[in-house]
């Protein structure tokens, strides 16, 4: 069963200051990544899927895991 902050005693009192809220939206807005896109064989995608599966990640997640590691493997060589 989900629980929710909401529900929590007290929540009623808690204040917000907005300009640390507004701050915090400045540097989650800052670090957003930014969509591309990758034609793959359907093949690929299907063997990344089961291997997202396998590792308990979401296949796109991999992906970027995949990319991520193979750019810095390549920054070492250079």
């Amino acid at each position: 069963m989900s629980r929710y902050v909401k529900n929590e005693p007290g929540y009623e009192k808690v204040e917000f200051e907005g300009r640390k809220i507004r701050q915090a939206l400045k540097r989650a807005k800052a670090s957003r990544k930014r969509p591309t896109s990758v034609a793959l064989d359907a093949k690929l995608i299907k063997a990344l899927k089961a291997e997202a599966e396998a590792r308990g990640v979401p296949y796109q997640v991999l992906m970027r895991m995949f990319i991520i590691e193979g750019f810095r493997r390549l920054e070492k060589i250079s």
